[in-house]
């Protein structure tokens, strides 16, 4: 009864908007799209959308099918890719989800080894996801999702592979500097520089301020590590990175770093894979290389 035309249809119609667009991305006629869907729904007995003006309100079978097609289409595709690949006589390519964006220079440097170490294996690295990156691992949209915070989930497997120290960075000659650590109450006149994600997801919000009850004076976000390095560097503000990060970057910035709280915060990085996908020679490979490269060296 359900094929995959089906499912492509209602994704498609969910992404773009209207039956008419859904139609140009698939290029099909809007009349053989209707028809699809029009024989999917007397045989299911209900409507899948309802017409609220120009646009679609999916209905509650609506909704099911949505969600089934945007767990099961990735699959597809991937299986479909996979296929193909090992027809050609191809290994693949390795699909790297990133949910650590100060990581970017560490995993530059596993993947330059990486891929001298296996010329038939591509990699890919992707930021952005519809479902979050555990839900893009469940999902087949990436094969290794790189963390710091694990999320335990039947059918998913978290390795560490180093541990780092959140510091606070400050500009040279700012009075902060001069401190052994810090204390939360000191952020409150700062301006906090940080990637553009979530509060929630911040350590330095979760693990420092929130705890004590303490905002900065302003939050700005930066997408690049060495803009926002540079502005902390001319003093217009500070931020929250690993230790090792901050060091490579005050050879040639006057930048340090200062321990928040006492005890300071410890973190690691994790790397998630999929437990079915432990025969991959080339994921274990990626896994074991990973762990050599600590603390970004």
């Amino acid at each position: 009864m359900l094929e995959r035309i089906h499912l492509t249809v209602i994704q498609a119609v969910d992404q773009r908007g209207s039956l008419t667009a859904a139609a140009d991305h698939l290029c099909l006629t809007q009349s053989a799209l209707s028809h699809t869907i029009r024989k999917l729904e007397d045989k299911l007995g209900s409507q899948i959308w309802i017409r609220e003006g120009r646009s679609l309100r999916p209905t509650q079978i609506g909704e099911y099918l949505l969600g089934v097609a945007n767990r099961v289409l990735p699959q597809l595709d991937h299986a479909e890719t996979l296929l193909q690949q090992m027809a050609q006589g191809e290994r693949g390519t390795l699909r790297i989800g990133m949910e650590c964006h100060p990581c970017y220079q560490w995993l530059l440097k596993v993947v330059s080894p990486f891929l001298a170490q296996w010329p038939d294996v591509d990699v890919d690295v992707k930021q952005k996801f519809q479902f979050g990156g555990v839900g893009a691992l469940v999902g087949y949209d990436i094969d290794l999702l790189v963390t710091p915070d694990p999320f335990h989930k039947a059918g998913l497997h978290f390795q560490p592979v180093f541990d780092y120290e959140q510091v606070l960075v400050v500009a040279g000659d700012s009075s902060l500097a001069r401190r052994r650590f810090l204390k939360a109450e000191d952020l409150r006149n700062e301006v906090l520089i940080t990637y553009p994600v979530p509060s929630d997801r911040l350590d330095i919000y979760t693990q420092f301020l929130n705890p004590a009850g303490v905002n900065p004076k302003r939050h700005k976000t930066s997408e690049t590590t060495d803009i926002m390095l540079q502005m902390v560097a001319s003093g217009r503000g500070v931020a929250a990175l690993p230790r090792w990060l901050a060091e490579e970057y005050a050879t040639k910035l006057d930048i340090t770093s200062v321990r928040l709280g006492r005890s300071g915060i410890a973190k690691q990085i994790y790397l998630g894979t999929r437990q079915d996908d432990g025969d991959a020679d080339y994921l274990r490979a990626f896994i074991e290389l990973a762990k050599q490269y600590q603390q970004g060296e």
